[in-house]
């Protein structure tokens, strides 16, 4: 059992095991979801992100898919690549952090608007360590949005995510959530899956709660 999740033993386990810094050691300045998925995920951050907000980007890449038009505060970008990150032109702060060996934030509490995690979410081995680190520096009602399609790197996720479809990783992710303490837990299909021409686009969404 994993924090509670009620997971079978090696939920958690992946094909490959090396070291992650090195199977991400060379940037990958690509897309990993395909034209139209990107383009309903920034409509979908058009809605639900703050503008003029600190938004927190984990996992992040060279490309964070925010809205061109809209000014934000910062966006604080965690990564295992320091060039893909610092090919990122939106982000203000880089963090070079495997969050699976270090899922703590060198953040303060309450400090963020808002957080995202694009298409990683099933190469988190500990996700409600790392939830509940995003649940402390967001600022009491803001919004964590989880996006994902079916592309991975198959060998690089988890067992648990590569023995579900979309349904099941949409139930999985707020499970993840609720466990964090997340509150007000929805999901959104962003983009169908048109006969392997277009990839399917899922987001969940979940709210900090108010603090004690």
């Amino acid at each position: 059992m994993s924090d509670g999740l009620g997971l079978p033993p090696g939920a958690f386990a992946r094909l490959d095991e090396e070291d992650d810094a090195a199977f991400y050691e060379e940037p990958r300045l690509v897309y990993h979801i395909d034209d139209h998925a990107v383009a309903a995920l920034t409509g979908f951050y058009r809605t639900v992100l703050p503008a003029g907000g600190v938004l927190l980007d984990l996992m992040s890449s060279w490309v964070s898919h925010l809205p061109p038009e809209i000014g934000y505060a910062e966006v604080i970008g965690f990564g295992l690549n320091a060039a893909e990150l610092a090919a990122n032109p939106r982000l203000g702060r880089r963090f070079v952090q495997d969050l699976n060996r270090n899922p703590s934030l060198p953040l303060p509490d309450d400090s963020v608007d808002a957080a995202m995690i694009c298409v990683s979410v099933q190469y988190l081995q500990q996700p409600v360590a790392v939830l509940r680190e995003a649940a402390r520096v967001l600022r009491p009602g803001g919004s964590i949005v989880i996006s994902f399609s079916n592309r991975c790197f198959w060998t690089k996720a988890v067992a648990v995510w590569r023995a579900l479809d979309d349904d099941g990783h949409a139930h999985l992710v707020g499970l993840y959530l609720r466990h964090a303490g997340f509150e007000g837990i929805e999901t959104h299909r962003l983009a169908e899956y048109i006969e392997d021409e277009q990839d399917p686009m899922l987001a969940v969404i979940g709210r900090a709660p108010a603090r004690a």
